[in-house]
Order: structure tokens, then sequence, then C-alpha cells
């Protein structure tokens, strides 16, 4: 062999030694960087995930990729992670791991068919893997049904990236998978509308919610004897139980339970499994908080502020603020305002946390007398002063924060024991707080009035109290607002719907000139309506001021009968005949109101009697008059 094909031997092995020498993922270990993951490894480990992310769900393993392809996938993914696409951010770990886990069966299909580079992948072979994928057929439900366009654009997003990316690497795809289209258009993804402003996140019903949070807030309120029973049963066992077997600690277990008045250990050890659920239901409701904000909590992430001064009556209000992060929008470390019930159940995680925060402590200690350099110890740091942790007995029990599937999970089984029939996640407490709390501004709940003062006020004061605030969240209670004054204005504009009160009247004429030629369709028509007219309920009308100072809105009720301001809809007829009723019996049976006061009351009966007739309803004469 020439020498200088040896030396040219000699030099690709040299770059493709350095070349899997290289460092992808590190971790600093009390002050000292250590290596994680290199080039030349099977299976690369992410670093940045939320700590709610399964151990499964934060490794990139290219043992999933056919041999052939496992080459140019490490040098695909190790661009995406270095530059990300064209016009992008740079992608987060989770994003990154979803590209390889799309690219599997893509590449898997390639392998089928006898290809082993990207750059045989023509066209062609592309369009006949779209039509693979249609064909394909999923069992749910005892039926067989097609991958939906959103699952069809997730396995052809990924062609296209493949395309991009491969292009600085030596396996480059030779042409766009779908010249002329895009991954979008082929799915059926384009020209489709996202429905409601929440997207696929159901609105969870009244009656839902409110069943989950008072079986959850009933838990959390008795926690503390669960507690107190539960740290007596760890003393023990600490101070006995170093030779007990399972079956032993088992036994030790039924009777130290049953000698307290538990029907038995299971019972016992369901209570406080259900504990951590509970608490998870009354933070995520008060709070409006994502997941992985949640599981991101430690011990000590409340207080209270003050806003002495800042309130022209002088009273003194207590607000409360969490802390946490956010990774969903990159704001990182971020507050939010919670009303005290959520301390509460902030402080019974604590409590409820500290066996399982000391065992992550043993285990730090551990590996530091086997290994100060362990990378291990980094991860266990970031969950070691976390709340809401579990014990992963696939992992010989090891304590790390509970898994958003796992958090699923206890939810739908916390919903069954509370008899419904709801399938219950994580992500619907968000969009129930946002709603709630545009309802609450909207002026139909007071729930969030008393405990968030602010939301009854303009809404940048919230913005004021607190800079750190996560903003995500008031845009998507706005989103709500918009989604709720719509659907008002839109059953203002139903022909035939009776309208009361001033400014119903004018709808009403308004109305039969066909309004709907103004505007490029009825949907517009009532989206701009609705975000150019002022809409909140009083609770007997909607009122549609610019301020709320008018005494309809609070003391002379029957003034919105008239008032231009004013609409009064079939809802609010039953207010309307009570106080039309209750006004009646007045006249008929009190003589010592006086004259004055006699013809008040006359006056707001007719005004009540003029609401009925507006909205059609049958008022009969009054023997009286």
């Amino acid at each position: 062999m020439p020498q200088t094909a040896i030396g040219s031997e000699q030099r690709n092995a040299a770059a493709l030694a350095a070349l899997d020498a290289l460092v992808v993922a590190s971790r600093i270990v009390d002050g000292q960087p250590t290596v994680v993951s290199r080039y030349g490894d099977d299976v690369w480990l992410t670093v940045s995930q939320p700590t709610n992310q399964p151990r499964a769900a934060q490794v990139l393993d290219f043992r999933r990729v056919a041999p052939a392809f496992r080459g140019a996938m490490k040098a695909v993914v190790h661009r995406y992670m270095q530059r990300g696409r064209e016009g992008q951010k740079r992608p987060s770990d989770r994003a990154i791991v979803k590209l390889l886990r799309d690219a599997v069966p893509f590449l898997t299909y390639l392998n089928r068919l006898q290809i082993v580079r990207l750059a045989d992948v023509t066209p062609q072979v592309c369009w006949s893997y779209v039509e693979a994928c249609r064909r394909l057929r999923r069992f749910k439900g005892g039926m067989e049904k097609p991958l939906k366009p959103s699952a069809l654009g997730h396995r052809l997003g990924v062609v296209e990236a493949l395309y991009e990316l491969s292009q600085h690497t030596d396996d480059a795809m030779p042409a766009h998978p779908w010249p002329s289209a895009s991954y979008t258009h082929v799915a059926g993804l384009t020209g489709r509308g996202t429905g409601d402003r929440g997207g696929n996140t159901p609105l969870m019903p009244d009656n839902v919610f409110a069943t989950l949070f008072q079986k959850a807030w009933a838990l959390v309120e008795n926690a503390a004897a669960v507690l107190e029973l539960r740290d007596a049963w760890l003393l023990v066992k600490k101070e006995r139980g170093q030779s007990w077997s399972v079956e032993e600690a088992s036994y030790e277990l039924r009777c130290f339970v049953k000698a307290r008045a538990w029907p038995g250990a299971g019972a016992f050890n369901r209570v406080l499994h259900e504990l951590r659920t509970a608490c998870y239901i009354v933070v995520a409701s008060l709070s409006g908080c994502r997941n992985h904000e949640l599981a991101f909590i430690q011990s000590g992430a409340y207080y209270s502020t003050s806003s002495s001064g800042a309130r022209v009556d002088g009273e003194n209000e207590t607000y409360w603020w969490m802390r946490s992060q956010s990774t969903k929008t990159g704001e990182g470390h971020a507050e939010w305002m919670i009303p005290e019930a959520a301390t509460v159940a902030l402080r019974t995680m604590e409590h409820w946390a500290k066996p399982y925060q000391e065992q992550i402590e043993a285990e730090i200690a551990s590996r530091r007398a086997r290994d100060p350099r362990d990378p291990e110890i980094a991860e266990a740091l970031r969950h070691g002063h976390a709340l809401f942790l579990a014990a992963e007995p696939r992992r010989s029990n090891q304590v790390r924060t509970l898994s958003l599937q796992q958090m699923n999970k206890d939810l739908k089984a916390f919903a069954r024991t509370c008899g419904l029939n709801w399938e219950l996640a994580t992500h619907q407490f968000r969009r129930k707080f946002a709603n709630y709390a545009a309802r609450s501004q909207f002026g139909d709940l007071r729930y969030l009035k008393q405990h968030f003062k602010h939301w009854s006020m303009d809404m940048t004061l919230g913005y004021a109290l607190n800079e750190s605030q996560e903003m995500a969240l008031y845009a998507e209670i706005q989103d709500e607002l918009d989604d709720i004054k719509a659907g008002v204005v839109e059953m203002w504009l139903q022909p035939g719907s009776p309208l009361a009160g001033g400014y119903g009247a004018n709808i009403v004429a308004w109305r039969g000139t066909n309004p709907v030629t103004m505007f490029k369709d009825h949907k517009q028509m009532v989206r701009s309506l609705a975000e150019s007219t002022p809409i909140r309920s009083n609770g007997h009308a909607w009122c549609t001021a610019d301020d709320n100072l008018c005494v309809g809105n609070d003391i002379e009720k029957t003034r919105c009968s008239h008032c231009s301001n004013a609409v009064i809809g079939l809802q609010h007829a039953p207010i309307y005949r009570g106080l039309h009723d209750h006004l009646n019996e007045v006249v008929i049976k009190c003589d010592d109101i006086g004259d004055g006061g006699l013809k008040l009351v006359r006056r707001d009966l007719d005004r009540c009697r003029k609401v009925l007739q507006g909205l059609g309803q049958d008022v009969p004469e009054l023997d009286h008059e």
C-alpha cells in the first residue's frame, strides 16, 4: 500500500477518534465540569430538560436507528443542537429528543427499502413514505383508525428537517422531499382552524372542577393528622426497622396503623398518595401554572408582600407569591400570584416531601463518597428540594420529581375516586384558571375577586405588583375573556333573541338593518363588536360603559332597564321576576314607608315590568294599579 494511502487512513482514523471524543453534554458538579456524553456514545443524555420528564425522555438513543444511518443521524442531531434550523431559535433539549424520535419511523422505512444513505432519498421515496403513513392504522377504542393530521404532520415534518440539516453533513438528501409544497400542506394541516383558543385543551366543566377541588381541599385541610402518623411510623421504622424483612415491615405497618384506628396499611398509603395529588390540584387550580412549573417548585417557594401605599382607601392588603421556573416561553425564573389557600397546600407538600428530600440528600452523599465527579450528583441536586417527589421502583426506589405521565395517571385515578367520568389531565387546570380569571373580570364570578383582588381592577395593576410574573398567563386570561365576550355578542346578534335595556333595544333595531353586510362575514362581525365594546356582567345585566361607576351596577339595579349602556337578556329574566314579585309584595303589605318610599318602589316595579315585557315574558296586571 502506498505511503500516502497509509497516511490518509491514519489521518482519517485520528479525525474519527477526535470526533468521537467530542463532548456533547456536560454538567457542573461542585463547581467542576463533568462529561456526561461524547459524540461516539450510542446514547447521549440531555441535561436541561424540565424535571418532570422521565429518564427515557431525556436521552437520545441512536441504537433505535438502523446501523447504516447512525453516523448520519449523529451529524444531523449535532448540527441541530449547535445551530438549530434556518430562521428558528436554538432548540430545547426536548425538541432535540423529539427530532430523533420522529425520525426513527422514516429511517426504518428507508431501511426496509434497502436505502442506506440519505443521499439516495429522492422525492419519489418521500412521497411513497407519505402514502405508507396514510395507510397506517392504529387501534383505538376497539377500532382501526388512520393517523390524525397532527400525527401525520409529526412524521412528515421531520423529513423536511432531515433534508435541511443533512445539507451540512457528508450525507445530504439531494432534493426537498416534496418540491413546491410543505409538510403541513401534505399532512392536511393547512387551512385548518384551531377552534377554541384553548386548542385541544377541553374546558373543564364547573361541576367537575368543583367536585375535584372540594375533595382535594378536604384532604389538604386534614393533612396534619395523616402526616403526623406518617412521621411517627418513619421514626419507629428508623429505630427498629434495620433488621426487618420486607414482609416483617409490611406486617408492622399494618399493626401500627390499625392500633391508631386506620382500616389497614393499604388505606393509609392510599391517603398519603392521594394527598400529593390533592395538593397538586389545589396549587394548579389557584395559580394557573403548567405541570413543569409546578415540578420546579421547591421548599420555601412562597412569600407575601403588602399593598400598603397602593390603595386609595388606605386598607393594607396582603398578596401571596410563588416562585418557580418556566421553560415554555424561555422566561426562566418567574413568579405567580396565589391566594393564601395555595400556601396551605405548599406547606403541606413541604411536610409531605421531607422524607423524600432526605433520601436524595443521602444519595448525593453516597455518590460523593464513591466518586466526587459523578455527573448524577448534579442531576440529583436538581430534584433535591422539589416538593412533588416520588420513588421510582424500576430504579431501586430512587427519588426524583414526579413525571408528567405519572401525575396524569394520578389525576385520572383521583377523578375516578370522586365518581367523575372525566379524562382529567394536568394542562386542563391552566385553561380552567384562565377561564375563571376572565369570568371574574367579566363579573360572573366572585371567587377570584375575593382571592385575587387586583383582577377586579385594571389588568395593568398586576404588572405593577410584580415584574417577575409569568406574563404569558395574562395573555391566556385575555384570550378566554375575548372568547367569553364573543359568545355574549353572538347571543345578542341572534335573530329573534329578546333583549332589554337601552343598549339592548338599540341592538335589536340594528339587527334589522342587516349589519353583516358591513363585515366580511358573521364571525368577523361578532369578533369586531366584541373587541370594540367594553362588556362586563354586573349580575343583572351586561354593562358596556367605559367605567364601572354607575350605581346601576350595584345600588340601583333597576336603572339598567333604560340605561343606554345596558343589555339585558333572557338569562337575567329570573332576577327581574324576583325583583318584580318582591317589590309588588312591598307595595301591597308595607304601609309605613311613606309617599316617597312608595313612589320609589312603584318606579322600580315599573322598570322591572318593562324589562320583563321587553324579554317577551308574561307580566300580569297589578290589582293595586
